[in-house]
């Protein structure tokens, strides 16, 4: 394989947000049982939170945290694994259940849920950290 320059660059909190809200899968990481968890899921970002449908609502926000949230992690990316090109977003942000019947239902038609369950929570993540970078061929200018 031929080796190319990359040039790494950082981007902006609108950037980040706009290449998550361009992808329907991420990764969210939680802890369970005092440990770093990750779980695939889908989302869709609505009103600057990220939104998902688990069935590991309570896992991921415990009954503990219900009214201050879980400090979370959400990851999402494309990256080529051959050509060593792509982009990346991590956020970090507070996690809570949603109530709100007409908030819930919304976001029931929204996101389609990968397995079926009969427990189905909507999680909303508040961003609070946002880390964003994309990956170039040097010298070229980047995608948007």
């Amino acid at each position: 394989m031929n080796e190319i320059g990359r040039d790494l660059t950082e981007l902006t909190d609108a950037e980040s947000l706009a290449l998550l809200a361009s992808v329907s899968l991420g990764r969210i990481v939680f802890t369970m049982r005092a440990l770093p968890t990750v779980r695939p899921v889908g989302h869709i970002l609505d009103d600057g939170q990220i939104v998902i449908r688990s069935h590991l609502g309570a896992m991921i926000v415990s009954p503990g945290d219900a009214n201050s949230g879980a400090v979370v992690a959400y990851e999402a990316d494309d990256l080529d694994p051959v050509r060593r090109l792509g982009w990346g977003v991590s956020i970090t942000g507070t996690a809570r259940i949603l109530r709100n019947t007409a908030q819930v239902e919304r976001y029931r038609r929204r996101l389609s849920p990968w397995v079926n369950h009969s427990t189905d929570d909507i999680i909303a993540i508040h961003p609070e950290l946002i880390n964003g970078f994309r990956l170039t061929v040097q010298g070229q200018p980047e995608e948007l």
